[in-house]
């Protein structure tokens, strides 16, 4: 059974950082096209990252380039999202989400091709 568990949301002031975790099991993270999403009260859930199976390719919807990245950590079987210089418009739920779709020069920011998702963790940045 494929469960992924997301970590390090919290509360935090502009300017601050974040470090988000997803953690995999019943499955290999490697092989896999993984995103981050996001969902705040109202909108519509977001792509903020993606990176490929082969570490690749990353993209980033324009708003985050330049603060947050996306890496990997095989031997944990956890891909992360580093959160810098956040902005109370960053305030969401955030999703870690695998698709079995090979990315190659455009990003896979569709929901719809992600088949496992996690159950969200909270990111607030407010003064």
């Amino acid at each position: 059974q494929v469960q992924l568990v997301e970590s390090g949301g919290g509360l935090v002031q502009p300017g601050g950082s974040l470090r988000l975790s997803c953690v995999a099991s019943g499955l290999i993270l490697d092989y896999y096209t993984i995103g981050w999403f996001r969902q705040a009260p109202g909108k519509e859930r977001e792509g903020v990252s993606c990176i490929s199976s082969d570490e690749e390719r990353k993209f980033y919807v324009n708003s985050v380039k330049g603060r947050f990245t996306i890496s990997r950590d095989s031997a944990k079987n956890t891909v992360h999202l580093e959160m810098n210089s956040l902005k109370p418009e960053d305030t969401a739920v955030y999703y870690c989400a695998i698709s079995p779709a090979l990315m190659g020069v455009y990003p896979i920011f569709r929901p719809d091709d992600y088949d496992y998702w996690g159950q969200g963790t909270q990111v607030t940045v407010t003064s």
